[in-house]
């Protein structure tokens, strides 16, 4: 056996042991994409709501077809992710239902708000899960020997 050949097998079981899938790195890439512009499409109608109010029906097909990718990637931004997308129904009602002489209730327009920023704030923790690092060495193997999940970067 060549030493090169050493090498790349020595790394082979370094790659394993520290999950680095190249494939799998792409799948999430893709994943993350396409729900980060089904989510600025949201947030493109929450736009059009707060100038017209206007009801709008949001998108949801791309996070529903990616779940898996992005819980196995990223586990704590799909927990945020997935309180977004249980949320956006109420979201929804709070848009269609008025008031007298068309108004909308305080209480629908703060739901409505606060929907908006939790769907910006889950852009930005998707947008950090690709860009973050992957784990150390040392994490990787305390988060092992702990029986759990990675700790730390």
């Amino acid at each position: 056996m060549r030493l090169w050949e050493h090498r790349s097998r020595t790394m082979d079981v370094f790659d394993r042991f520290l999950n680095r899938d190249p494939e799998a790195r792409a799948r999430f890439e893709r994943a993350a994409a396409a729900v980060d512009r089904e989510l600025a499409g949201n947030l493109e109608l929450c736009a059009m709501f707060d100038q017209t109010h206007q009801a709008a029906v949001f998108e949801n097909a791309e996070f529903a077809r990616q779940a898996a990718v992005l819980r196995a990637s990223a586990p704590a931004a799909f927990a945020f992710l997935a309180g977004v997308y249980e949320g956006l129904p109420a979201t929804e009602s709070a848009m269609e239902r008025r008031g007298p002489a068309n108004t909308i209730r305080p209480e629908d327009l703060a739901l409505i708000e606060r929907w908006e920023g939790d769907v910006r704030e889950a852009q930005r923790q998707l947008r950090a899960a690709l860009t973050s690092p992957p784990p150390s060495l040392w994490s990787t193997l305390l988060g092992r020997l702990r029986g759990g999940r990675l700790t730390g970067r």
